[in-house]
Order: structure tokens, then sequence, then C-alpha cells
């Protein structure tokens, strides 16, 4: 009996551990977008102890087309632990299909300035965080892997680093997808809004090691091949990143293992701006 009653203890307590482990904080909060003069949702993931907490680093981490600020919560269950693994705040926001560019011919569609600029100025004044971009990184899958780069590129002054899983990473294969001719126009029409918006485009910003890359594309992935092309253009370039593929598609079971690499490269890169 004595035994047994030893092992009862032992049980509760490792359940008491356990919900320890997964005791993230999920929230959906309101911002606001005075560009847009609109209310946005975002979702907010804090860890267990944020209360006691200093300031601490954050992962803005973007939603594909068709999706919103919810999708990672609910088709990733489980993800949210790593905030309390890895001491960050986790904020998830609606791109409402814009692919997180300032449109040149729809001016309600200004999510370049919402989410580098208006979101992180919002996040900054509510919450603990780092307010540096030592401290930001900034990660999506498809739609949102297109803008976790763009935006971390163009704004190199807000986000160290950046990760892309199955990214849209060159748009202009895809002229007739994905609502992106409603937000830059047609491609026969307006190709210079095209050519200036496709993050393959934008690498001439990028000089070695000004931001800590890493992109995810799996093998059967219709954006597989883009992907391999901006490898090798980072390649070529000189720019040092982080390239993973692997066998998988375009779908959740592909990024919510894809996630957790994103999570831990995003640690090892606040580990490093700390020391």
């Amino acid at each position: 009996m004595k035994y047994v009653f030893k092992f009862i203890i032992a049980i509760f307590f490792c359940f008491a551990f356990l919900q320890k482990i997964d005791a993230a904080v999920v929230d959906t909060v309101s911002t606001y977008s005075p560009s847009m003069k609109k209310t946005i949702k975002a979702v907010v993931i804090t860890p267990d102890d944020y209360a006691s907490a200093k300031a601490l680093p954050v992962v803005y981490l973007l939603h594909g087309h068709s999706g919103n600020y919810s999708d990672w919560v609910i088709k990733a269950k489980g993800f949210e632990k790593a905030v309390d693994l890895y001491e960050i705040i986790i904020v998830c926001p609606d791109g409402n299909n814009s692919w997180y560019w300032d449109s040149p011919v729809d001016p309600n569609y200004k999510y370049e300035t919402y989410v580098s600029t208006e979101l992180v100025s919002w996040i900054d004044s509510k919450y603990k965080t780092i307010k540096d971009r030592k401290g930001r990184a900034i990660t999506g899958l498809s739609m949102g892997g297109h803008g976790a780069l763009y935006l971390a590129i163009k704004h190199q002054d807000v986000f160290g680093a950046a990760g892309s899983m199955s990214g849209g990473v060159d748009i202009r294969p895809f002229p007739n997808n994905w609502d992106m001719a409603l937000r830059l126009g047609s491609y026969s029409e307006h190709p210079e809004n095209w050519e200036k918006n496709t993050v393959i485009n934008l690498l001439h910003l990028v000089k070695p090691n000004s931001l800590a890359l890493l992109i995810d594309c799996g093998t059967e992935d219709f954006f597989f091949k883009v992907n391999e092309n901006i490898h090798q253009q980072l390649l070529y370039r000189n720019i040092p990143h982080d390239y993973i593929t692997r066998p998988g598609a375009h779908n959740w079971n592909y990024w919510t293992i894809a996630i957790q690499y994103q999570l831990l490269f995003m640690n090892n890169y606040f580990k490093n701006q700390s020391k």
C-alpha cells in the first residue's frame, strides 16, 4: 500500500508538471489600424509565468490565404506550448487576404503598415516586450511566408529574424491566383507592381548577416520551385540562411511540424542577441 501511495503521489506531481508545461495563455485581442481606420483581431499567446516575466521577445506568426488570425491555434494545436519552453510571446494577426502589402490599387489594404508598424507599436504598448529588432522575429505559411520575408526585408529596423513555411516567395508565376491581382492590379497591365512586390526581387536590400533567415518548403509543394530559386539566389549573393526541404505538400500536416523548426530557430536567434 505504501508503494501504491508513493506511485499515486508521483503521478500527481507528473500531471501537475505537464499541466504547467501546457499552461500558455491564448487571448484574442482587438487592435486598431489608424491607416485603415478599423479594428483588426489578433491572437496573442503569452507564457504561464508572464506576470513575473521581464521583457520578452516576440514572434509574429502570419496565416495563409483564405485563413485568419485564429488559424494557427485551431489547426496546429499544441504549438503554443513553445511560449513556455522558450519564454516568448507569439502574435497571430489577421491578414485579410492582403498578402501583407500596402496595396497600390486599393487604399483599403495597408497591411504592410499595419503589421510592421501599427501592430508592433500596439503590442509593445500593451505587453512586456523587448522593444528592439533583437527581440522581434516574423514567420508565416504560404501567403504568410511571403509576408514574413517581405516585411522583414523591407523593415530590417523592426525585425531581426524572419522565416517562411511553404511561402509564395515569387508571385510572378501565379498571376491569376489568390486575389493578388486585386491587390496589385493585373500582371499584364501593372507589371511594375508585381516586380517590386515579389520577395525574390528584394534580395538586393539584404546585406549578409543583416537578417537571420530560415526558409522551409516541402518537395511536393506547388511553391517548391520558387523556394529552390530563392535559396539559390541567396547562395549566389552570399547571404547566410537556413534552408529546409523534406517530403511534404502544402498542408497543415507539414506546417504543424515546420513551426517547431521555426520557433527553435527564432529562439536561437534571440539567445544569440542577448549574449
